[in-house]
């Protein structure tokens, strides 16, 4: 079982994971493997649903953790966290809309007009949300 103290790194292991899929996605999308794009999200959709429901439980039981670095460090820290947040919150319904677009018909124009915003923004935040993670529980202040 794993303790409340695990699961920042479950986060950050989940954010790598979602950071490759979404990867592997844009691959097969762009080489015209629609099928393999199409398991790829959803996979990469329910990595990201747990992601947010570890996160979730995590800060509601601990709160928010503050970085202690300073300097400079502190400074790109904040300039990283700070559009991370907001995007990671701006995000989720824009998801959540692509892969209803995408359901309903993939083959309208619709999924490809909002994926291609949407995309590079959850790619961004599973990226950052890693880089978050190590400012904060990895590296040596």
């Amino acid at each position: 079982m794993l303790a409340t103290s695990d699961l920042p790194t479950l986060n950050a292991i989940l954010n790598t994971t979602a950071a490759i899929l979404l990867s592997l996605a844009y691959y097969f999308i762009k080489h015209d493997r629609w099928k393999a794009h199409r398991a790829t999200m959803i996979a990469a959709v329910i990595v990201s649903a747990v992601f947010l429901t570890s996160y979730l439980i995590y800060h509601a039981q601990v709160g928010s953790k503050p970085y202690e670095g300073e300097g400079i460090l502190r400074i790109i820290y904040f300039l990283i966290l700070i559009p991370h947040v907001i995007l990671a919150a701006v995000n989720v319904p824009f998801i959540l809309l692509t892969l209803w677009r995408a359901y309903k018909d993939p083959f309208d124009g619709r999924h490809r007009k909002i994926a291609r915003y949407v995309w590079p923004v959850w790619i961004y935040v599973s990226v950052t949300g890693v880089l978050v993670y190590i400012m904060l529980y990895v590296s040596e202040h």
